[in-house]
């Protein structure tokens, strides 16, 4: 476990730029592995749902058909559920509504929770887990801290942590954000916290976005108690959740919907397993136990690579806006098998 400043959590400087996201990366002759959004989706069933909601788009929106299917998909009561204009709207809410006298952030990951804290301004502290296995030990986040935000599967590292090491962190008088955008890219989700409802005041944060390729219709959602839900609830504008938002949300906490994301989560496994053998045969090393729809790499130069692979046609997300990495770093998103071949290919001719 290491930090910004050796052996504390460090204050962060503006450093990198942390609103760059990896559709800066892409382009209309790139191929992309820069974006982790799920290519070919959504399918067609979900797109006619989503259409089908535009008969309706006339009325106000109504989240309550969509808050009791989030409900029942996790088990939880539907005041504890609150929809949002995917999970960025979320840590904004988070932003503005919470005071935190010690905010951290444990990096790397997404970094648009720190992001949003800055801009509400928050002071925030990072906690940098280290190359290049990047686990968690909650004993590095210091024990005053009431504000901490964690991602798991963790974007950039694909790192999965375990629920019980970042539950411990959990405990009276803070609050403990875990973002868990890629969760249902891990077969039964085995380590999301999203059911859980007796840990002190745990936050968990989800998106429709990745596995569904629906980053253009913005459609997430938060599970915390109904306490922190009310309060976010009253600082989010009115109507923030589209029509076909809802209706593409409650499409995909059905049991069809569910049982198709597992598929496909499985066969991510396999897709993802291959193309870090295809890479590390490529001289990069690929962070292990990747859990997540991409893998973070580092290479030689990486810096240079990238740019000769977008040369060659070929955008890959350069890791230095991670606090915590730097231009070595690249993540990459899993594609199908013939897609992945045609980098690595790229990649033998490069190198």
């Amino acid at each position: 476990m290491g930090t910004e400043a050796p052996g504390r959590a460090a204050a962060g400087s503006r450093g990198p730029d942390l609103r760059h996201h990896g559709d800066a990366e892409t382009g209309p002759d790139l191929l992309d592995f820069a974006v982790n959004v799920r290519a070919g989706a959504p399918p067609p069933w979900l797109a006619e749902r989503i259409a089908a909601s535009l008969s309706g788009v006339a009325a106000y929106p109504d989240p309550a058909p969509a808050r009791e299917a989030v409900a029942r998909r996790h088990g939880r009561d539907p005041a504890e559920v609150l929809l949002t204009a995917g999970a960025a709207e979320a840590f904004v809410l988070l932003a503005r509504v919470l005071r935190p006298r010690r905010a951290v952030v444990v990096h790397p990951q997404f970094t648009e929770p720190e992001a949003a804290l800055r801009a509400a301004g928050h002071p925030v502290e990072r906690v940098v887990l280290e190359a290049p296995r990047f686990e968690l030990d909650p004993e590095a986040v210091p024990a005053d801290a009431d504000l901490v935000m964690v991602g798991n599967p963790t974007n950039p590292t694909s790192v999965l942590h375990p629920a019980g090491v970042v539950e411990r962190l959990a405990r009276p008088g803070r609050v403990l954000v875990v973002d868990e955008a890629f969760a249902d890219c891990v077969p039964g989700e085995t380590e999301s916290l999203a059911a859980r409802t007796g840990a002190p005041g745990l936050v968990v944060v989800r998106s429709l976005t990745k596995t569904w390729g629906l980053a253009g219709l913005r459609a997430g959602y938060v599970l915390a108690d109904t306490g922190t839900v009310g309060r976010l609830a009253a600082a989010q504008p009115l109507w923030s959740v589209s029509t076909p938002a809802l209706a593409a949300t409650a499409a995909c906490c059905e049991p069809r919907a569910l049982a198709e994301a597992e598929e496909w989560a499985r066969g991510l496994a396999v897709r993802r397993s291959e193309f870090a053998a295809d890479l590390a045969d490529c001289g990069l090393h690929v962070t292990p136990a990747a859990a997540a729809s991409f893998l973070l790499v580092k290479a030689e130069n990486g810096e240079d690579l990238r740019l000769r692979l977008r040369e060659a046609g070929i955008a890959v997300r350069r890791g230095d806006t991670f606090p915590g990495l730097g231009p070595d770093w690249l993540r990459v998103a899993v594609r199908d098998r013939e897609t992945s071949l045609r980098l690595t290919r790229t990649l033998a001719e490069l190198r």
